[in-house]
């Protein structure tokens, strides 16, 4: 379950918020695309919070980006953050432009695909470099951006990043939707009888 409460329909007062909800969500609440439909539910606790996310949607219809940069971007971002939520959306989105199967499944491991042109390859390592390295990204990969989009492009590409890894981290720390699983980094027993043994010291008297 999430880890914070989800608002009900029946209270819903924020106009903005009743609109999504009733457009998005079924009877049973979830969403068309195979969703448990909790991320609405708990944004709702906060309508300027809701409000504010959903507004960023605007930008898609306002942009002149190639969408496929930005699904790449998205998707990619999915990935690195371990957000399985966002990377499965991004996923169906990038098939609902029409990106082949190959190239979608590729997005996991593009440092050794051949799925990919010379931009969407620099949109990758650009990813990489702001979601794994924190922003630290080298000349050469903006030099390649830079040989194929404008300035506004590229400050369009960088926040719409970011702000899906923004989102990815919010999925994986509240349990929302494809990220409302156990952790997968657990301690795997030892097997039975192996008590406190040390076999570090075992190891160092078999070299003596």
């Amino acid at each position: 379950m999430p880890r914070l409460r989800q608002v009900p329909r029946d209270e819903v007062t924020d106009p903005l918020t009743a609109f999504f909800y009733d457009q998005l969500l079924t009877a049973d609440g979830s969403t068309a695309t195979g969703s448990p439909g909790d991320w609405w539910r708990v944004f709702a606790l906060d309508p300027k919070i809701f409000r504010h996310c959903v507004k960023g949607f605007q930008l898609y219809r306002e942009s002149s980006l190639d969408p496929v940069l930005r699904e790449l971007g998205q998707t990619r971002a999915g990935w690195t953050r371990q957000s399985q939520f966002v990377f499965s959306q991004h996923c169906k989105q990038m098939r609902a432009l029409g990106v082949p199967e190959e190239k979608i499944e590729a997005v996991a491991h593009w440092q050794v695909s051949d799925q990919f042109d010379e931009l969407e390859r620099a949109v990758l390592a650009y990813t990489d470099g702001l979601v794994l390295d924190g922003g630290r990204v080298h000349d050469e990969v903006f030099a390649a951006l830079k040989r194929h989009l404008t300035d506004e492009h590229l400050l369009e590409l960088t926040y719409v990043t970011c702000l899906y890894e923004m989102h990815a981290t919010m999925a994986r720390a509240l349990r929302l939707e494809f990220d409302d699983r156990p952790d997968p980094i657990v301690e795997v027993p030892a097997p039975h009888g192996y008590g406190t043994r040390d076999i570090a010291d075992e190891l160092t008297v078999c070299r003596e």
